[in-house]
């Protein structure tokens, strides 16, 4: 059985979408998906509504419009890291205070799926509020749990997103 790394990332953005204050977040949005998408190791990631400049920001978590979320499958986890921390993805993550609220609670989530598993949004929130609950284990974990993930260390990975 072949298993590919599914990932959960969900953040509150401090204003609506269409704000000037999360403009250029938002201008960005297709530019750093699609690199994503043609990277090596990429599997598969949750679409939005394929209007322009939106990316999946329509699908909401609990009704509210400034929470969003970014689901993708990787074949493993050094592609994963390759995209997340070796790509202009990082210039973005690395402004993520401008645009985003801190949040209190894990925001962020992987597991493995079997090849050709697409996960929904409400198995991957299932699979986050799993870690809240249990910690790091096999059916839910972070960056700290991965013994082959390195760069989340040295690459202002804050522990919050780590564990």
């Amino acid at each position: 059985m072949t298993r590919h790394l599914a990932e959960l990332n969900t953040g509150r953005l401090l204003v609506p979408t269409d704000d000037p204050k999360v403009a250029d977040f938002m201008s960005n949005l297709d530019r750093v998906n699609g690199l994503g998408k043609r990277m090596p190791g990429f599997v598969w990631m949750m679409e939005g509504s394929g209007e322009p400049g939106r990316g999946n920001t329509d699908a909401k978590i609990d009704g509210d419009p400034q929470f969003i979320s970014n689901l993708t499958v990787w074949e493993d986890v050094e592609s994963l890291e390759n995209f997340v921390w070796n790509t202009v993805h990082k210039q973005f993550y690395d402004r993520r205070a401008e645009w985003f609220e801190v949040m209190g609670d894990m925001h962020f989530v992987m597991w493995w799926v079997e090849a050709g598993h697409k996960p929904s949004l409400d198995e991957a929130l299932g699979r986050l509020e799993y870690l809240k609950a249990h910690g790091d284990s096999e059916d839910a974990f972070g960056w700290a749990y991965l013994k082959q993930a390195h760069h989340w260390k040295s690459k202002s990975c804050g522990e919050a997103v780590a564990v």
